[in-house]
């Protein structure tokens, strides 16, 4: 129920900030910044050790990219949830990507120190073969994509993932269904880098 009144508030904030409510803004940051931290630390907690990247690190470089300088204004809470879930896309493939730079170690093993490090959301190799995949997908199919966004990067149930696409839970199921087994091809057979 405290999700609901959360989700209430988030879209009555981003209704005030599309009107222009100079203060909107400010009551939007704690709000969003807790939720997306939740679910950022969930998300990584779950997965394979060696990220050196953490939930926290996570959500600010999110926060800083779609509330930065270039804020858009947003079309609602569906609208917000699905540039946050970009974003922290784009982190975690950043970060796996200057991870392998040999100006970084290329592959050799990184060894942690800080005993509370948050592991890793999945292998760099995998996570960049996932973007590839990903984004050659959503040339096919946007809203496949946008839900894989959601439910995989921000961790969002399917009836969670449905009501922020204004679609039905069945909808959603079948669009899964499809979007997973399309991205599971791809990434079986290795699809050619994009140019």
């Amino acid at each position: 129920m405290a999700r609901v009144t959360l989700m209430s508030e988030v879209t009555r904030i981003l209704d005030s900030m599309a009107q222009g409510d100079p203060r909107a803004a400010e009551e939007l940051l704690p709000l969003v910044y807790d939720e997306l931290r939740k679910l950022a630390a969930y998300k990584m907690a779950a997965e394979a050790p060696g990220q050196t990247l953490q939930a926290t690190a996570l959500v600010h470089e999110a926060w800083l990219r779609i509330a930065g300088d270039n804020a858009q204004a947003w079309e609602g809470r569906r609208h917000f949830f699905a540039a946050a879930a970009e974003a922290m896309r784009r982190i975690l493939v950043e970060a796996a990507r200057r991870k392998k730079r040999l100006k970084h170690g290329g592959n050799l093993a990184r060894v942690e120190i800080d005993a509370v490090a948050l592991p890793a959301p999945m292998p760099d190799d995998e996570l960049l073969a996932l973007d590839e995949a990903l984004t050659r997908f959503a040339e096919v199919n946007p809203q496949g994509a946008e839900l894989v966004k959601l439910c995989f990067f921000v961790d969002l149930t399917q009836e969670q993932a449905a009501k922020e696409m204004g679609v039905s839970v069945s909808t959603v199921e079948r669009l899964w269904a499809y979007s997973r087994a399309w991205l599971f091809r791809a990434l079986r057979k290795g699809l050619p880098p994009l140019v």
